[in-house]
This record gives structure tokens, C-alpha cells and sequence, in this order.
């Protein structure tokens, strides 16, 4: 019997302005779908969270939902995921959505993204897993971030080793096709 594959995804509880990360998100559910693999995420219904579940959620995928109890009304976490955790605090959140999946993706966000993003990575950093973490680069939203992290490095406060624990895509289906790599 083949294991379920699931891919957590980390991204915004906004929609930001940019209508092509919307467009994204929805194609990354669809992927997540076809692909037959599950999708891990904030449980929320606003945002790119949204997008992303509702398109995983309509083309068939099996989903399981994170999200803090506090955050229930404002992030209007959905019911009708196929499994709902509700949790204490955001970094429960953050570490049931982990522990439950076998790669992370990171699609455009806000501080949360990023606080999400840097958790993992510096879990990875200091050898608590080898899960693979990819970045959907839509419309180049995230260089910045690549380039801080060139920075950290160049300024010695992190080994070059760093970038390798991240794989960058600028679109769906490049960032699917890296995904499928790593998660058969």
C-alpha cells in the first residue's frame, strides 16, 4: 500500500494585490488534487489559504486543517476539511501542520509566511529534518527574501549550505515538477 503523501502549505490569509497569487494558490490546490496527495494547511478560508483549500477541497484532494483556536472567527476556519485540529497557540499550529507532512511549500504571504518559512528552515539549519521546502516565486514575490538570504550568508551568519535547503519555482507547474521529485 502506497503512503499518502501530504505537502503543507504556508501562505497568506490575504489575498495581497497581485490577482496572479490568487490564480496560483487555486492552481496549487488543483495540483495538490491531481497529483492525489493531501493537503496540510492553516485551516483557514481568507486569503491565499483559502484559495488554495477551496481548489484542493472542489478537485477531490484529501485536506487536513491547523489552526488555533483563536483565530477560528477571524481566519473563518472551515468544518468541512477531512480532518480539523484545533490547537492553543500558533506554534502548535506551526508544528502539528509540520510533523504532518512531507514537504513544505511556500506560497506569497505576510509575517506569518515568513515566521512559518524561517521556523522550518531553521529547523532544517540546526538538523531536525530533511524534509524538503520549496518556494512558488510568483511574479518574483519572494527574490527579496532569496536575496536576504544570500545576505545572511555573504555576511557570514550562515553556511552557504543554507540556500540548498530551499528550491525556488517561479511557476505552478515548475514548482509541482520539483515537488513530484522529491515526493514520487
Amino acid at each position: 500500500m502506497t503512503q499518502l503523501r501530504s505537502v503543507c502549505v504556508f501562505c497568506g490569509s490575504r489575498h495581497g494585490t497581485d490577482p496572479a497569487h490568487a490564480t496560483d494558490a487555486r492552481a496549487v490546490g488543483h495540483a495538490i488534487a491531481a497529483k492525489g496527495w493531501r493537503l496540510v494547511y492553516g485551516a483557514g478560508d481568507v486569503g491565499l489559504m483559502g484559495e488554495v483549500a477551496r481548489a484542493a477541497l472542489s478537485a477531490g484532494a484529501q485536506t487536513m486543517g491547523v489552526i488555533p483556536q483563536h483565530l477560528l472567527a477571524a481566519e473563518r476556519g472551515r468544518t468541512d476539511v477531512g480532518q480539523r485540529v484545533i490547537t492553543e497557540s500558533m506554534h502548535e499550529r506551526k508544528k502539528v501542520m509540520f510533523m504532518n507532512s512531507d514537504a513544505i511549500l511556500v506560497l506569497p504571504g505576510g509575517a506569518g509566511s515568513l515566521d512559518e518559512f524561517f521556523e522550518v528552515l531553521t529547523w532544517r539549519q540546526i538538523g531536525l529534518h530533511e524534509k524538503p521546502i520549496f518556494i512558488l516565486n510568483t511574479n518574483g514575490y519572494w527574490t527579496p527574501l532569496m536575496q536576504l538570504v544570500s545576505n545572511v550568508i555573504d555576511n557570514g551568519f550562515a553556511d552557504p549550505s543554507l540556500r540548498d535547503f530551499v528550491e525556488i519555482a517561479d511557476t505552478v507547474p515548475d514548482v509541482m515538477a520539483l515537488l513530484s521529485a522529491r515526493l514520487g
